[in-house]
């Protein structure tokens, strides 16, 4: 089964705008050029084929069962309270929502662990101090995982000043979501297309 939020409004994990891009180090650079100061975050495809199933949507009037309303709605409350770290660039409380073995997977820099995940971000809010991150509404897509969690899909738009203006980027991403006892946290993120 596949759902959808209607209803999502703020709220992932690697960072894009306009072919500029934050890498793991905390570098902000253009593909191929090293310029300013933009960031590309889009948390991408952990499984290109879940992208082809239709998704239910989950909205007060749709007949979606209790549980798959649920998953939606801790989904939803999970992706928001990670945002609001972010946006706030609270690193410790960030990474409260990440699991000790995350796996994070850049097209460019390969695969970050935990510690390597946390430098990143670090560095990223210490080069882009105004960086903030909203969801796109209607964009939310969830997908079961099966004794394990959940996927989580949409769309998000990052944005900071350049040059006293704002830049800002929309960008697709993904998360895979494990239930820990009775809390949510993000194990794997993969971002591509910087």
């Amino acid at each position: 089964m596949v759902f959808q939020s209607e209803t999502a409004t703020v709220r992932s994990t690697a960072y894009c705008s306009h072919g500029w891009c934050g890498n793991r180090a905390g570098n902000v650079v253009k593909r191929g050029v090293n310029k300013s100061l933009r960031l590309c975050v889009a948390p991408a495809i952990a499984a290109a084929g879940l992208i082809w199933i239709h998704p239910a949507v989950a909205d007060p009037g749709s007949t979606q069962s209790p549980e798959a309303t649920s998953l939606v709605e801790s989904i939803t409350q999970m992706d928001k309270r990670t945002f609001e770290a972010f946006n706030a660039h609270d690193v410790n409380l960030l990474m409260s929502m990440f699991t000790e073995d995350v796996e994070f997977y850049q097209d460019k820099d390969g695969l970050s662990n935990y510690q390597q995940t946390r430098e990143g971000f670090t560095q990223m809010f210490g080069n882009a101090p105004d960086i903030k991150r909203t969801l796109i509404p209607g964009t939310l897509h969830v997908y079961p995982i099966k004794d394990f969690g959940a996927i989580e899909l949409g769309t998000h738009r990052f944005c900071h000043k350049e040059n006293g203006k704002d830049d800002c980027g929309d960008f697709p991403f993904v998360m895979v979501w494990k239930k820990v006892d009775d809390s949510w946290k993000i194990s794997r993120v993969i971002s591509y297309g910087h």
